[in-house]
C-alpha cells in the first residue's frame, strides 16, 4: 500500500491510500479519485518528502527535508481531511478485527498450508479453518484446482499502532 498526498485543481489538500502507483494512475485516468471537499476529479500528487529508514528500522537515518513551499489558499485544509482520516481509521479497525478473528478461530499450519488445504479439499483430512503461508505459485495452483483460498489481510504498522 502507498499513501499519497494529493491536491485538486482548487488547491484542496488531502491524502489517500492506493494498492500501488499503477493503481493510482489507473484510478485517476478513470476519474475515480475525487477531492472529498469539492468533488473535483482534477487531482494531482502533491510534493512529498521521502521517508528514509535507518538501520534496523529504528527511525529516519537523516531528518526528512523541509517540505517544498507551495502557495495554498487559506481556506484549504492542511493535511488529511477529518472525513478521510475517520474512514481510514474505520477501515483499518475492520481489517484488524477480521485478521484477529481468523487468527483466533483457525489453525496456523505455516508452510504446510498448500498441502493441508489440498488434503481437506480432496477428503483426506477433516475440514477445519486454517491459515498459513503459500508462495504465489502455490496459491495459483490451489485456485487452479478449485480450492478456495484468500490472502490474510494485513496492514502496515503505523506509529500510533505501536503504543
Amino acid at each position: 500500500m502507498i499513501r499519497y498526498a494529493l491536491h485538486c485543481d482548487r488547491n484542496h489538500a488531502f491524502e489517500s491510500w492506493f494498492q500501488s502507483s499503477s493503481a493510482y494512475d489507473s484510478q485517476v485516468k478513470r476519474k475515480l479519485v475525487t477531492c472529498p471537499i469539492c468533488g473535483s476529479a482534477k487531482v494531482e500528487k502533491a510534493i512529498m518528502a521521502p521517508r528514509i529508514v535507518g538501520k534496523k528500522g529504528r527511525g529516519p537515518a537523516t531528518p526528512p527535508p523541509e517540505p517544498a513551499s507551495t502557495p495554498v489558499p487559506e481556506a484549504a485544509p492542511s493535511g488529511p481531511t477529518p472525513l478521510l482520516m475517520a474512514q481510514e481509521r474505520e477501515l483499518r479497525a475492520k481489517i484488524k478485527e477480521l485478521r484477529d478473528h481468523i487468527v483466533k478461530n483457525a489453525d496456523n499450519v505455516g508452510e504446510r498450508f498448500a498441502n493441508e488445504a489440498r488434503a481437506m479439499h480432496y477428503g483426506d483430512k477433516e475440514h477445519r479453518p486454517i491459515y498459513g503461508e503459500a508462495s504465489p505459485d502455490e496459491a495459483k495452483s490451489l485456485i487452479d484446482e478449485g480450492i478456495e483460498v484468500s490472502p490474510l489481510p494485513t496492514l502496515p504498522t503505523l506509529p500510533e499502532d505501536r503504543n
